[in-house]
């Protein structure tokens, strides 16, 4: 495919994305926003473009990508919850810090059972029922958003790497399959995930010096 070839494919996925996308692309940037700046409003504006997402997806039987936004929509309202929680003196219990060394061997056991599991479930799918999957990319954009999910749902600093991995993933996966409107939204929330991962590095760098300074 070429340079000529891909405008062409860009603008025709431009002018057939529908409103849906739209709301879903939105929403998602938002909350991507939110989260960079700590704030819980990144679960329920989150909310909005997961379960658009999940429809757009059934719907297109990309089941690799339903399946990731399953699990966010479960995991934002954990992240909720969690995010929500507060001590006896009213200070939030879950805060911004760096993983641990068996916390990052745990979050890469979690991303290679993942990997293989959802690998193997749809290279039997693509057979039978999704013939636009692509087992091994699915797998990694899928199973780089879960690992990323379930850290940023506990404030590790280390979810924005999975994210970075998971929108480097998605961008030519999404094109792809004329999901172009979103192929643009995930390069706009990779460029957004370098910045939230210099964000949350200041913030967990800064937290002991204010620990003490209370």
């Amino acid at each position: 495919m070429n340079l000529q070839q891909v405008l062409e494919q860009f603008v025709q996925g431009m002018q057939q994305t529908g409103w849906l996308e739209y709301i879903a692309v939105v929403s998602g940037i938002a909350s991507v926003w939110f989260s960079r700046i700590e704030n819980i409003w990144v679960y329920p504006v989150g909310l909005v473009s997961t379960v658009i997402y999940v429809y757009l997806s059934l719907e297109g039987n990309l089941f690799g990508e339903a399946s990731v936004n399953v699990y966010y929509t479960i995991m934002s309202v954990y992240g909720w919850w969690l995010w929500a929680r507060r001590d006896t003196h009213q200070q939030h219990v879950v805060r911004v810090t760096h993983s641990t060394g068996r916390e990052w061997m745990a979050q890469c056991l979690f991303f290679a059972a993942c990997y293989g599991i959802i690998f193997l479930s749809l290279h039997f799918l693509k057979r039978m029922f999704a013939p636009q999957a692509i087992p091994w990319a699915d797998a990694l954009a899928s199973a780089s958003a879960f690992t990323g999910m379930w850290l940023m749902a506990k404030k590790k600093v280390e979810s924005w790497y999975w994210w970075i991995i998971t929108d480097f993933a998605s961008i030519p996966l999404y094109f792809v399959k004329s999901y172009v409107f979103s192929s643009v939204y995930y390069l706009v929330l990779l460029i957004m995930a370098f910045w939230g991962l210099a964000e949350w590095q200041r913030r967990a760098s800064a937290r002991p010096v204010l620990q003490q300074d209370l």
